[in-house]
Formats: structure tokens, sequence, C-alpha cells
């Protein structure tokens, strides 16, 4: 395979990722995290790092736009719990140093 082809279809793959992840607004990212150790917050992160270097002025907030498919406390406002004891226990437990 060529590497323009391997591309296009990670990239094919991540805009699936995104619209699946955004379709799914009842799965919180505490559940992500403690299942998968990554969650829409992470994607964000490593979208914005990847277009900074590659020299684009795209930061954080502007990455979870993307992710989330809307401004971030707007997703926030509309989509998101709080975290059960459990979660939270499970979730400190499994990532102690991620904040």
């Amino acid at each position: 395979m060529d590497e323009a082809t391997r591309i296009e279809l990670e990239a094919a793959a991540f805009r699936q990722l995104v619209a699946h992840l955004r379709a799914r607004t009842d799965v919180q990212n505490i559940d992500l995290m403690n299942l998968s150790g990554f969650c829409r917050n992470c994607l964000s992160k490593w979208y914005a790092a990847a277009a900074q270097e590659r020299g684009l002025d795209i930061d954080y907030d502007k990455a979870r736009e993307i992710v989330y498919g809307m401004p971030y406390a707007e997703w926030k406002a509309k989509y998101q719990t709080e975290a059960k004891a459990g979660q939270q226990e499970a979730f400190e437990k499994a990532h102690p140093d991620h904040h």
C-alpha cells in the first residue's frame, strides 16, 4: 500500500471514530478512560499537537470543538454527567498521574 492511500484510510477511520463518539453522547469520557485509557479530550490533545507540529494554529479548545462537534462547554452542559464514586475511584487507580 502506498503512503497516500494509507493516510487516506487512516483519515477515514479517524473521521468515523469522531462521528461515532459524537453520536454516542451517552458514553461519558470517564467511561472511555476507564475502559480504553483515552477519551474525547485525549483525542483532542493529540489533534492539537499534530496540528502544532505542522505549524497550524489549532489550539486545544479548537481541537475539542472539532472532536465534539460543538464547543466543549455546550457539549458538557448537554451531555456530561457527574462521575459516580466507583467510576472516579477506578479512574484515579488506573490513571494516578492524569489531570
